[in-house]
C-alpha cells in the first residue's frame, strides 16, 4: 500500500488562518506513522494521477476548488478504492458539484459563535474515536448542515446543543462521521476551526484516526 497522502487546503471563499498549522499538524501526524504528505493548493494536482496517494485530505477547504477535470478524476480515485478525509470547511466546499455533496454527506448551512461545547461519542469502535471519553468538551464553531446525514452515514460522534448557544438541528445533529463509496472509504470530522485545536493531542489523535482508516492504514 502506498504511504502518501495529498493535503489540499485550497479556497475560493472564507479561509480559515488555522490552514498552515492545520498542514503542519497533519504532516507532522503523517510522518510520526511512516506517511509522508504532499499540500497543495494546485487544482492542477487533480488533473495528474491520484493513484500515488492513499488518501486525499480536503482540509479546510472552501468554494469551488477543481476544474472539471479535477472532478473526474477525485470521482474514479474513490469509487475504486482511494480514501478521502474531509476536515471542517470541507463541508463549505464544491456546491456546485451534486457528487461531492453525496461523497461527504452532507453540505454547511450556518454555525454560531465560537464557543465551547460538547461532542457526545456515539461509536467508539473506529480510529477516530476509540481513544476518546463518552463526552468530549471542545471549543469550535458547531457546524449546523442543511440536513442530517445519519440515513446515509455511520455517525461517530454528534453536537450536544444544550451545552452551546445557538445551535440549529436539534436533537439530531452529528458532527463525525463515515460511509464507504464505491470501493473507496470517505471520513469527515466537522471540528478543526482554529489553530488551538492542532495543537490539542485528542484532536490530533481524532484526525490522524479518520485520515488512516480513509487509507486502510487502520481499521
Amino acid at each position: 500500500m502506498t504511504s502518501r497522502l495529498l493535503l489540499y487546503t485550497r479556497t475560493t471563499d472564507y479561509r480559515h488562518a488555522s490552514i498552515p498549522d492545520a498542514v503542519a499538524a497533519v504532516r507532522a501526524l503523517a510522518a510520526a506513522h511512516g506517511f509522508t504528505a504532499d499540500a497543495t493548493e494546485d487544482p492542477g494536482a487533480f488533473e495528474r494521477p491520484l493513484d500515488p496517494y492513499a488518501a486525499v485530505v480536503f482540509l479546510s477547504t472552501s468554494g469551488e476548488v477543481l476544474t472539471p477535470g479535477g472532478r473526474d478524476r477525485l470521482r474514479a480515485y474513490i469509487e475504486s478504492g482511494g480514501g478521502f478525509a474531509g476536515v471542517h470547511a470541507a463541508a463549505c466546499t464544491e456546491y456546485d458539484w451534486p457528487f461531492y455533496g453525496e461523497l461527504l454527506g452532507a453540505r454547511f448551512a450556518r454555525h454560531p459563535e465560537y464557543q465551547p461545547g460538547k461532542v457526545v461519542v456515539e461509536d467508539r469502535d473506529h480510529p477516530a474515536t476509540r481513544h476518546l471519553p463518552p463526552v468530549w468538551p471542545v471549543t469550535d464553531e458547531w457546524y449546523d448542515f442543511r440536513s442530517s446525514p445519519r440515513s446515509a452515514v455511520r455517525v461517530l460522534a454528534a453536537a450536544d446543543e444544550s451545552s452551546y448557544d445557538g445551535g440549529g438541528m436539534g436533537a439530531d445533529h452529528p458532527l463525525v462521521w463515515c460511509r464507504e463509496q464505491g470501493a473507496g472509504r470517505v471520513f469527515y470530522t466537522a471540528l478543526g476551526h482554529a489553530s488551538e485545536a492542532y495543537e490539542d493531542p485528542d484532536f490530533q489523535a481524532h484526525v490522524l484516526g479518520g485520515i488512516t482508516w480513509t487509507a486502510g492504514a487502520s481499521q
